[in-house]
């Protein structure tokens, strides 16, 4: 099975110039030395400065010291629990120094109709390549999607010989509702739902801001995932359906699979970073800041009492790169020495 990101070698880490996007994290010990963490197991060691990533994915088998959780968040690192190779994400942690400028220009787009029927339109663009939807209003990107998903299941049980019956699912419960295929579609979709909230609480955006989703902490996360349906979770499931898989462990193992042959995490990022900063302009990180109603924001952290004159700017975050690192143990061996 292929690794959502390349390898990381521990003599690669000091030549990367720029702050990277993730690493990933499987079957490793994780401390601190000084203001590095280091990742260790049975193959290599590997001491990555905490300073130049953005995310740390802690795969299964992954055992972290408070040490290290502490230095990471000092360093405005997001620390994300995932499923392996980044299936499901089960919990995340924030550190109270990580800039809110990618936050602050979503939380600015979706709450202006103009611009985010700009991100709408967007969104709707990557699924029909070739199509100009940049007059359509949501009712219209509505209808066509609903009638390409119609015929990309139609098209998909053709192609398998999978009966299709219509989409019956329940929500909450990937397994609760409709026949075999039903519930692979629902499991596959649970499970790439995960991946696309780790990216994005990575990357510092909200969940719950949604442009074509709305009402739900998870509203975000479903546009990004409706991005990438119709190419990964459903010809998955009528696959599966077909060669008898029916299992939701078959559908999660199934989405890793794939998602990992095509690097779909490094995609996602790019996807995030670009619905967010048009032209794919960066948003630079800032440490703290205070609002100003006439000038925009000043500096935090300085006493500002009894001063006059033009603010000072605030020192600004190198920003994020669009390197990804996986770091990968060796699979555990049992100790058959004890009876």
């Amino acid at each position: 099975m292929a690794d959502i990101w390349w390898k990381a070698h521990p003599h690669d880490l000091h030549r990367l110039a720029d702050r990277v996007s993730s690493v990933y994290v499987e079957r490793s010990h994780i401390d601190r030395d000084e203001n590095a963490v280091v990742v260790i197991n049975n193959r290599e060691t590997v001491r990555v400065p905490a300073a130049m990533v953005a995310v740390m994915l802690l795969g299964p088998g992954t055992r972290i010291t408070h040490g290290a959780v502490n230095l990471l968040a000092d360093s405005g690192t997001t620390v994300c629990w995932v499923g392996e190779q980044g299936v499901r994400m089960y919990a995340a942690g924030l550190g109270p120094s990580r800039g809110a400028a990618l936050l602050n220009r979503q939380a600015w787009l979706v709450s202006r109709t103009k611009e985010r029927l700009a991100v709408a339109r967007t969104m709707y663009r990557m699924r029909f390549p070739g199509e100009d939807v940049s007059t359509a209003t949501m009712q219209q990107l509505r209808g066509r999607e609903g009638a390409r998903i119609r015929k990309l299941y139609q098209a998909e049980a053709r192609r398998t010989g999978v009966p299709w019956n219509g989409r019956v699912y329940k929500a909450g419960d990937a397994y609760a509702a409709g026949d075999d295929l039903n519930r692979l579609l629902s499991a596959a979709n649970a499970a790439l739902y995960g991946i696309c909230h780790a990216v994005i609480t990575g990357l510092g955006a909200s969940p719950g801001l949604g442009f074509v989703h709305t009402g739900l902490a998870t509203s975000f996360v479903l546009d990004i995932a409706d991005l990438y349906k119709a190419e990964y979770t459903i010809p998955l499931a009528f696959d599966l359906a077909q060669q008898g898989h029916t299992e939701e462990r078959d559908a999660r193992l199934g989405l890793r699979d794939r998602i990992a042959q095509d690097k779909l995490l490094g995609r996602i990022v790019n996807d995030v970073k670009t619905l967010l900063s048009p032209e794919g302009t960066e948003m630079p990180d800032v440490e703290n800041e205070l609002w100003d109603e006439r000038v925009g924001t000043v500096q935090g952290g300085v006493n500002w009492a009894g001063t006059e004159g033009p603010p000072v700017p605030a020192a600004s975050d190198p920003g994020m790169g669009d390197d990804h690192l996986a770091i990968i143990g060796p699979e555990f061996t049992r100790d058959t020495s004890s009876p």
